[in-house]
C-alpha cells in the first residue's frame, strides 16, 4: 500500500465522524493524538510515554470505556510528560462523542499497512494528511496553504547550507523548514558527511519557527518530529514582543498570514521603527531585522501585490528593506494558486548587507502571473511552470537573458516611480490596448469627409434625373 493510498483511506474517515460535527481541521488534529501513538509504536519511540499510555492501552479497550480511558489519556500527556509529548497533547481534549467513532478510527489505523508507511517515509505520510486537508476547500486549512512546488523552488534558490540557522516566523505545520531540513539532508548523505557536532546541530538547532494558532502548533510539533527534527516551535506571535529576541538568522523561508490585526490595531512590538496595522509589512519588517547582518543571510518570503505599492509606512518599509537588504528579485506569482480567491502574491528574495544602507542598486522581475493558465486544484502549479523563473534567477549574467517575462529597474528607476514595487508585468493579451484602436478625432475627420462625398455624389445624381425630365418635356 502506498503511502496516497493510506492517506486517502485515513482523510475517508472523516466520513466516520461527520455525525459528531467534527470540522476537517478538527478531524486532523483528533488523527494527530492517536497518529503520534501508533506512529511511536511503529518506530520504537515508545519509551517517551508512560507504559499506560501507549498505543496497546488503546487497542486493548471498547465502547465507553475506551472513550474514558482515551479522555484520560490526552489529560495525562498533555500534563504530567515533557519535551514533545506533552508539548503535542498540552490542552489537547476530544471532540468525539461516539465511543464507536472513535474505535473504528483506532481499529481502521492499526490495520494499515504500516511496513509500506514506515518504507515511504511516516514523515510523507503526515505530510500527505496535512497536503490533503488543505486541498479540501471546506476545511478553511487551504487558505494560504503554500504549495509544495513552491516551497521547494522558494528553497533550492535560498539554498541552505549544514551549520545555518533557519527559521519561520509564521511556520504553520512547518512545510518550509522541513523542506530546508530536506534540501541539506539530500546534500550530505543524510548528514552523514558533516561532522558530529554539526549534525547535532542540525537535528537540534538548525530548523526553527513560531505558530500562533495552538492547533496548528501541535501539527508542527508532529509534522517535526516525524521527520527528525528537534529544533525549536514556539507557540506564539512573532510580531509581539516575543520576536525581539529572534535575530541572527541565516535563512528566514516563510508565508506570513494575509490581513490586518483584529480591530486595526498596530503590532504590539515596541521595537518596530515604522508600526502599522498591516499584518505582511510588520512580518516584512521582522524579517530582514531577523537576519545575520554579515553579507550572506537571505530570505525569501511570500507577500501579497498589497505590499509593493502602499504608501506612508509601506512606503518608508521599502525603502528600509532596499537599504538595508539587496532585495535582488520579485517573482510575481500566478492568481489560483492559494484558494483564498482573487489573492495576488508575489515572492521577495533578498539578502541583508553588511551595512544598512545603500545595498539594493537593481531589483529583478519575473513575471508569471499574466497570460498564463488559471490555476487551482483541478489544474495545479508544476515544477515545469517555474523552469524559466529558475535558470534566469541562476544566470551568471542576468543581462544576458531573453525573456520577455524577465525585466530589471534600477533603484533610481523605482525612486522615480514613488518607491513602488508594483512592477515588471508584461502586456496583458486578453486586455485590449487602447493604443491599437484608432484615434477617435481622426476617425470622426474621415467619416465626414466619406460622408460629404456621398452628399456631393448624391447631389451629382440628382442633377442628371432633372436633365433627363427636361429632355422628355
Amino acid at each position: 500500500m502506498t503511502t496516497q493510498e493510506i492517506v486517502s483511506k485515513l482523510w475517508n474517515l472523516c466520513n466516520v465522524l461527520r455525525d459528531d460535527g467534527i470540522t476537517y481541521h478538527q478531524y486532523v488534529t483528533e488523527l494527530t493524538y492517536i497518529l503520534f501513538l501508533k506512529m511511536a509504536k511503529e518506530t520504537g519511540a515508545e519509551s517517551q510515554i508512560p507504559e499506560a499510555y501507549r498505543w496497546d492501552g488503546l487497542t486493548a479497550k471498547s465502547g465507553m470505556e475506551l472513550k474514558k480511558f482515551y479522555q484520560e489519556l490526552l489529560k495525562h500527556l498533555g500534563e504530567n510528560c515533557a519535551g514533545r509529548i506533552r508539548e503535542i497533547y498540552q490542552g489537547a481534549a476530544t471532540n468525539i462523542d461516539e465511543p464507536k467513532n472513535l474505535e473504528k478510527i483506532i481499529v481502521t489505523i492499526d490495520g494499515l499497512d504500516w511496513f509500506s508507511a514506515r518504507e515511504e517515509g511516516l514523515g510523507n505520510l503526515y505530510e500527505g494528511l496535512l497536503e490533503k486537508n488543505a486541498s479540501e476547500k471546506k476545511s478553511g486549512a487551504g487558505q494560504y496553504f503554500t504549495p509544495r512546488v513552491l516551497i521547494d523552488v522558494m528553497t533550492r534558490l535560498t539554498k541552505p547550507q549544514a551549520g545555518e540557522r533557519c527559521n519561520d516566523p509564521a511556520c504553520g505545520t512547518f512545510g518550509f523548514m522541513i523542506a530546508a531540513h530536506r534540501y541539506v539532508a539530500d546534500r550530505t548523505d543524510d548528514f552523514f558527511d558533516l561532522d558530529a557536532d554539526t549534525a547535532k546541530f542540525e537535528q537540534k538547532e538548525a530548523f526553527t519557527g513560531t505558530e500562533l494558532v495552538h492547533d496548528t502548533h501541535r501539527l508542527a510539533l508532529m509534522n517535526a518530529m516525524l521527520h527528525g527534527i528537534e529544533g525549536k516551535i514556539t507557540l506564539g506571535d512573532s510580531l509581539s514582543n516575543l520576536g525581539k529576541g529572534m535575530k541572527g538568522y541565516d535563512v528566514v523561508l516563510t508565508n506570513p498570514p494575509f490581513g490586518t490585526k483584529k480591530g486595526g490595531e498596530r503590532a504590539t512590538r515596541d521595537d518596530f521603527t515604522f508600526p502599522t496595522s498591516n499584518k505582511q509589512l510588520n512580518f516584512l519588517q521582522h524579517i530582514y531585522r531577523s537576519l545575520r547582518a554579515d553579507g550572506k543571510a537571505r530570505a525569501a518570503v511570500v507577500l501579497p501585490d498589497n505590499v509593493l505599492f502602499a504608501d506612508g509606512e509601506g512606503e518608508k518599509i521599502r525603502v528600509d528593506l532596499m537599504d538595508k537588504c539587496n532585495l535582488h528579485t520579485v517573482l510575481r506569482l500566478p492568481t489560483g494558486i492559494f484558494y483564498a480567491q482573487g489573492v495576488k502574491t508575489n515572492v521577495l528574495f533578498f539578502t541583508r548587507g553588511k551595512a544598512d544602507k545603500n545595498n539594493t542598486r537593481e531589483v529583478w522581475f519575473y513575471d508569471l502571473r499574466t497570460n498564463m493558465p488559471s490555476f487551482g486544484k483541478t489544474n495545479p502549479l508544476k515544477q515545469e511552470h517555474f523552469a524559466e523563473f529558475e535558470a534566469a534567477y541562476e544566470a551568471a549574467d542576468r543581462h544576458a537573458v531573453k525573456n520577455e517575462r524577465w525585466s530589471v529597474f534600477t533603484r533610481e528607476q523605482i525612486i522615480e516611480k514613488g518607491n513602488s514595487l508594483d512592477l515588471g508585468l508584461i502586456r496583458d493579451d486578453s486586455i485590449v490596448d487602447y493604443d491599437d484602436l484608432p484615434d477617435p478625432v481622426e476617425s470622426g475627420e474621415e467619416a465626414i469627409a466619406k460622408l460629404e462625398e456621398a452628399i456631393g455624389l448624391l447631389k451629382s445624381v440628382v442633377e442628371e434625373l432633372k436633365a433627363l425630365e427636361s429632355a422628355k418635356v
